[in-house]
This record gives structure tokens, C-alpha cells and sequence, in this order.
């Protein structure tokens, strides 16, 4: 037995572990779709969301059994006298002898008509309905918060290689005002703001480091995997057509068909509906039927079978006003939920409007990005060419340094913003999945 119990120990201690085991990492580079359908699969507001749907679901059988038969069986002995002068009988007087009572007995009951049991079954399946769109309407949203982290990465990696080109460029700027310095055709300040330059480069270089790495760290939170976890992006920031439509009227009713969360909403105003009815049905008889079957006897050899059938009718009269009240107070939270309803649908038909209108606004400011970029290093190039010609000094190329940085960051900005702002749109019109 010894032996035995050492040689499960290292099984039980291996459950916990087990148990804890960590979210295993993703094979391959990612794309931006499969870091969406890993968000919605992985993140935990969305797992949260469908075990709440589960429960949901379960809720229909318990609702369920109210119009499903019931039925119990049990089994006695009992041993007892009896004073038979209490019945008053004059020929039956004194205390019994003892003696057993032997009984085995199966019972049933059965709702035959219940319109308010019938109505409440229909509100829970109308609720179990409302809860696995509330878990797609998650789903959603966590798949465009980890679209929209995994963008912030690509952000933070053109950053990085933005500033490393720049640290380039500064470095060669240095030594060419080196070399111009110990040639004594500049002065010694020029050499000292190219310095300052390069120090300055260097330092966003290294702020850039830090915010990609910050950026994976958020990545791997809306996948729930672990911080240590190495994965790699294959998509990068680019312009990619969006087929949607971007006419903010037919986006408008193209998310009020499409959103889950209105959806869902929906459903719960009929689930309120429907009990108010129940409610109402309440005044209304209800027919159910009832019996046993029994066997008994004072000895298991005398056992003998008896039975009782009853079908009845409920009709409800008077219970103080209870069902009006309650009825009125559901009134009031049927008016309630209208209200959400309504304003939901409004706030997803202005999510529309204003995620056609980013797109297309973030499309011409990555054009112009573009076009502002190519002429800031037009402008340095230029800038250099006169420095190395002894014509101007290192204010100049420092200054058009200065302006390809903000270009780049402006390209990189606008490219992160049309990104954005596709995920967004495709997600304000309710077909995330849909997303290429």
C-alpha cells in the first residue's frame, strides 16, 4: 500500500501544475486577422461571456421542468399503536397492540395548461438567446482590442526603425561636421549642435525601444498569454482597402442589422414582454393532474395495491391585488428597457457614421503624411549638400533632421490611424470576422 501511495505522489502533485499550465503560445507569424480571432477566442471577457451564455442555456431547463412531470417514490415502515377511544366509538375502545405499517408508494404530478409557466419558458429561451449575442457582442470587442494592440506593436516597430534610420543620419551628419571642423572650414559649434543632435536621436531611439516593448506586453494581455511569450507580426502598416460601406446613411442601417449588441437588446425587450404576460397569465385557471400507487400492508407478504387519479382545475379569485401590482411594476420596466433599446440602436448608428468618416479622413492624412515625408528628406538631402559645401551651417541640416522626424512620425501616426480606424469600422458595423 506504501509503495502504491509513493508512486501516485508525483501524479497528485503534477495535477496543480497541470492545472495552471499556460496558455499555449501561437505557432507562426501572426497576421492582424489572426490576432483578432485569437482575441476572441483567448481574451478572458470574452470566455467570461460565453460560460455566462452556458448558464443561460442551463436556465432553460430549469424552467423547463415546470412543465415536465414530477415524480417521487418512497418507501416506510412504520411501527405504532393506536388509542381507539379517541374516535369515540363505544365498541372500539382501549389501546392497539402494536403493530407495523409497511408502504411503498410512487407519486406523480403533471401542469396540463399553465399559460404563465408556458410564457416564463419562452423568456428563458428568449434570455439564454440574449446572453450568446451578449458573448458574440464580446467576442467583438475583444477581437478588436487585440486588432487594435497588435497595430500599436507595428506602430511601436516602424518607431523603432524609424528612429534607428535616424540615429543613422545623425551619426553621419556628426562625423561630416568632424571632418568639416578639423578641416577648419566650420566652426566648433557646429560640430557641438550635431552632437547635441545625435544625444537627442539616440534618446527617442532608446524611448522607442521601450514603448515596443511595452506594446508586445499589452499585445500578449488581450491573447491571455503569458509576458515571456515570443511572437511574431507578419502583417505591417499599410493601406489596405476596406469593403464596406462608406456612405454614412447605408452604414447606419448596415450596423443597425448587423450589431449583435442591438441584437441582443432586442431580445431582452421581448423577454420582458413576455413576462409581463406571464404575468397577466396568471388570472387565467390552470389545469394539472396528480395520483399515486401505493402498496401496504402490516407485513411484506400482505402487500396490496392501491391507487388515486385526480385531474383539477386552479382558478385564481383574489391574492390582494399582488398580480396587478406586480404587473404595473413590469410595465415600468418594460417602458425602461424600450429606452435602452432605442438608445443603443442610436449610439451603434453614430458609431457607424463616425468610423466611415475616420476612415476616409485616415486615408488622406496617410496621402499627405506621404507626401510631407518626401519632402522633408528632399529638404535634408539638400540641407546636406549645402553643408558639405561650406554655404550654410548645421542650423540648416539640424532643421531638416528635426523635419524628417516629424514627417516619419506623422506617416507612422496616420498609418496607425487609418489601422485603427479600419478595425474600428468593421467593428462599429458588426462584421469583425469579416475582416481581410
Amino acid at each position: 500500500m506504501r509503495a502504491a501511495f509513493s508512486s501516485l505522489m508525483p501524479l497528485l502533485a503534477a495535477l496543480p501544475l497541470a492545472a495552471q499550465a499556460p496558455t499555449p503560445a501561437p505557432q507562426g507569424p501572426l497576421s492582424l486577422v489572426d490576432a483578432i480571432r485569437l482575441g476572441r477566442q483567448r481574451a478572458v471577457a470574452a470566455a467570461i461571456a460565453r460560460l455566462n451564455a452556458r448558464a443561460a442555456d442551463a436556465r432553460i431547463g430549469q424552467r423547463r421542468a415546470d412543465v415536465l412531470p414530477n415524480i417521487g417514490g418512497d418507501a416506510s415502515v412504520l411501527r405504532q399503536t393506536v388509542n381507539l377511544s379517541e374516535f369515540g366509538i363505544p365498541i372500539a375502545t382501549g389501546v392497539t397492540p402494536a403493530f407495523s405499517i409497511w408502504r411503498f408508494r410512487v407519486s406523480g404530478t403533471q401542469t396540463l395548461f399553465n399559460a404563465s409557466t408556458f410564457a416564463r419558458l419562452r423568456a428563458a429561451r428568449d434570455t439564454a438567446a440574449a446572453a450568446g449575442l451578449d458573448a458574440q457582442a464580446v467576442g467583438e470587442l475583444a477581437g478588436a482590442t487585440s486588432g487594435l494592440a497588435y497595430l500599436r506593436v507595428l506602430s511601436a516597430e516602424e518607431t523603432v526603425r524609424a528612429r534607428e534610420a535616424d540615429s543613422a543620419i545623425a551619426g553621419e551628419l556628426l562625423d561630416q561636421a568632424t571632418q568639416l571642423v578639423q578641416a577648419g572650414v566650420s566652426p566648433e559649434i557646429d560640430r557641438t549642435r550635431s552632437s547635441v543632435s545625435f544625444a537627442a536621436v539616440r534618446t527617442r531611439l532608446e524611448v522607442a525601444r521601450n514603448g515596443l516593448d511595452r506594446a508586445r506586453l499589452d499585445f500578449l494581455r488581450t491573447l491571455d498569454l503569458p509576458p515571456g511569450t515570443v511572437v511574431q507580426l507578419s502583417d505591417s502598416l499599410g493601406l489596405e482597402a476596406v469593403e464596406l460601406p462608406l456612405d454614412p446613411e447605408q452604414a447606419a442601417t448596415y450596423a443597425r442589422e448587423h450589431r449583435a449588441e442591438l441584437q441582443a437588446e432586442r431580445t431582452r425587450t421581448a423577454v420582458v414582454e413576455r413576462n409581463l404576460k406571464a404575468i397577466r397569465y396568471e388570472n387565467l385557471p390552470s389545469l394539472g393532474a396528480s395520483g399515486y400507487y401505493q402498496q401496504s400492508a402490516q407485513s411484506l407478504g400482505e402487500l396490496a395495491g392501491t391507487y388515486n387519479v385526480a385531474v383539477g382545475v386552479s382558478v385564481p379569485i383574489l391574492d390582494g391585488f399582488r398580480r396587478q401590482t406586480r404587473a404595473r411594476e413590469q410595465e415600468a420596466r418594460l417602458e425602461a428597457q424600450r429606452l435602452r433599446e432605442r438608445d443603443l440602436g442610436n449610439q451603434i448608428e453614430t458609431e457607424a457614421r463616425q468610423a466611415v468618416l475616420d476612415v476616409r479622413s485616415a486615408r488622406q492624412q496617410a496621402a499627405v503624411a506621404a507626401e510631407q515625408l518626401r519632402l522633408a528628406e528632399q529638404e535634408l538631402a539638400q540641407a546636406q549638400e549645402r553643408f558639405q559645401a561650406g554655404v550654410a551651417g548645421s542650423v540648416e541640416t539640424t532643421q531638416a533632421q528635426s523635419s524628417v522626424i516629424a514627417a516619419r512620425d506623422a506617416l507612422i501616426q496616420a498609418r496607425v490611424s487609418y489601422g485603427t480606424a479600419r478595425v474600428s469600422a468593421y467593428r462599429a458595423l458588426g462584421i469583425i470576422d469579416q475582416i481581410q
